[in-house]
């Protein structure tokens, strides 16, 4: 399977151009929301080796463990400025940012421990192809940590949702319906728990296992 560099570089355009305003354009519901939600997540990691699939501005790195050693990749370097920003200004040390695309990663098989990704996969042109990559470079029995937004289960917002998709997808790079949970099973993970954050499952936490 391979990687579809049209829209790959219509993601990358996107996010360079909003990077000057993004983390001012998400403040109110970051701070609502995804920030709780974020540290959540990252008290659950236990590997030491960990792979950050679209680090973007850095906001996850205020929520790193002490323990652990992180591998950053983002597909724009828009974003991986602001985040090489953010980590001098928590001056972090084990943390190495890489521009990269999840749908094709320059890593050997089994290098990391665990996964983990917010709000990225939204983006990800062929998300199954980036979930099959970082199945691959992730350690038998290694677990891939997930916080996204993916279509809804209620029928009719579903609906207006998908009538929604391409041009908001167009215009930002973003796809607001996607089938996650259904994308990462169809990559080879083993689903070990969904959490809905929100009504209509909108938001979700899944945590998957890399078999053995």
């Amino acid at each position: 399977m391979k990687r579809n560099l049209q829209q790959t570089r219509h993601t990358q355009k996107r996010y360079d151009a909003t990077s000057v305003i993004y983390n001012v354009m998400e403040w109110p519901v970051e701070q609502w929301l995804y920030k709780k939600w974020r540290r959540k997540l990252w008290g659950k990691i236990n590997g030491s080796g960990i792979l950050e699939i679209g680090v973007g501005t850095g906001k996850n790195i205020s929520f790193y463990p002490i323990h652990i050693e992180v591998t950053a990749i983002d597909l724009s370097p828009g974003m991986l400025k602001r985040a090489k920003t953010k980590l001098t200004k928590e001056e972090i040390d084990d943390v190495t940012l890489q521009e990269m695309d999840t749908q094709e990663l320059d890593f050997m098989e089994n290098t990391f421990d665990e996964a983990v990704a917010t709000f990225a996969f939204c983006s990800v042109p062929d998300p199954v192809l980036g979930f099959k990559e970082a199945l691959r470079v992730t350690k038998p029995g290694g677990r891939l940590h997930l916080l996204e937004h993916m279509i809804s289960k209620n029928k009719n917002f579903a609906f207006v949702m998908k009538k929604l998709d391409p041009p908001i997808h167009y215009l930002s790079g973003v796809h607001i319906a996607r089938e996650t949970v259904e994308n990462v099973e169809k990559a080879g993970w083993e689903i070990l728990e969904t959490e809905e954050l929100t009504s209509g499952g909108v938001f979700r936490m899944i945590e998957a296992k890399k078999p053995y």
